[in-house]
């Protein structure tokens, strides 16, 4: 799952960017509101986590100007300590849900892995496909209740793959999603993940859809 964090504090940034990297994120980074626009405009995100108080451009107007061009991606604004204000507006701008600095790095991620499921039509935190599972709060990974090693690589193919059961993947979008913006890009490596997966993995789960890309067809899913 790939993330935009927009935060202007260096610290409280890279703080964030450790944390969302440790919980298997892929993350791209802006400091200021006219970045963090474009970068939501042009690039597809999984969810955004989004500072209000930005400079060059505020980030109410950036949720503003996503949500009157249609852009639906999950965002989690932070707001100041007692800025009740910022919240309503955050809100009404289209935020989908909001955190007050400061705050637990549990209690981000946790509604950031809520924002992406409930994004995906997903309600529980354990997503299961047949005899698979995986489990989001921790990444682990079962086949009938027995625990499977993934590649970093291999577990964030597997997890986009979980949150869109039935839904063919293109190789472009799944190289989207698994990358940052600066990563070499390469969608003939999705094969390779794909190829790995399926050695560890029930043979049926991924279907290739040729011409198209990838299914997970084992029922039931979710």
């Amino acid at each position: 799952m790939r993330i935009l964090l927009v935060e202007d504090d260096a610290t409280l940034r890279a703080q964030l960017r450790t944390a969302l990297v440790e919980a298997t994120y892929v993350v791209d980074e802006a400091d200021n509101g006219r970045d963090a626009h474009f970068l939501g405009d042009t690039e597809p995100f999984d969810a955004v986590v989004l500072d209000l108080g930005l400079p060059q451009l505020d980030g109410l107007s950036v949720l503003r100007r996503w949500r009157d061009a249609g852009r639906t991606l999950p965002v989690l604004i932070l707001t100041a300590r007692d800025a009740w204000n910022e919240k309503v507006a955050g809100i009404d701008a289209g935020a989908d849900d909001y955190l007050t600095k400061p705050f637990h790095m549990e209690e981000l991620l946790a509604r950031l892995r809520a924002l992406i499921r409930r994004a995906s039509g997903q309600a529980s935190p354990v997503l299961r496909c047949g005899a698979v599972t995986l489990d989001t709060r921790s990444g682990r990974v079962t086949v009938d209740g027995q625990p499977v090693t993934l590649t970093s690589h291999e577990y964030k193919v597997l997890d986009y793959l979980m949150h869109r059961p039935g839904t063919v993947v293109s190789r472009t979008e799944l190289t989207e999603h698994i990358y940052a913006q600066d990563h070499d890009r390469d969608s003939n490596t999705i094969e390779v993940f794909v190829g790995r997966l399926r050695k560890k993995l029930p043979g049926e789960l991924i279907e290739t859809v040729r011409g198209l890309g990838y299914r997970l067809v084992a029922p039931p899913c979710g």
